[in-house]
């Protein structure tokens, strides 16, 4: 854990960075210029939580043999696919 007594300053623009926690890791970020600083070790942190999270590939779809067969042009604004909400990576939920 680092020293909060001495503000940090910002190596762009020199503002004072801001301490936040995320999922257990100390993120140093600039106010004005969005730039984001680590400590030491706290990327080894994100890079093995990144590694625990990953996902494992999907299986290949098989084809359903009794499946309607549509004819060229009459999608009628349909997909065959179901709409859903990709899950957010382990970086978007640090940086969220």
């Amino acid at each position: 854990m680092k020293d909060h007594q001495t503000a940090m300053a910002c190596p762009l623009d020199g503002t004072t960075l801001v301490m936040s926690e995320r999922s257990g890791i100390e993120i140093d970020y600039c106010p004005t210029c969005r730039g984001v600083w680590l400590d030491r070790g706290e990327l080894d942190k994100i890079i093995e939580r990144s590694a625990q999270i990953a996902p494992v590939a999907p299986q290949p779809a098989r084809a359903d043999p009794y499946a309607q067969r549509q004819h060229p042009g009459s999608h009628h604004g349909s997909s065959p696919y179901p709409d859903r909400k990709r899950k957010k990576s382990f970086f978007e939920e640090l940086f969220d």
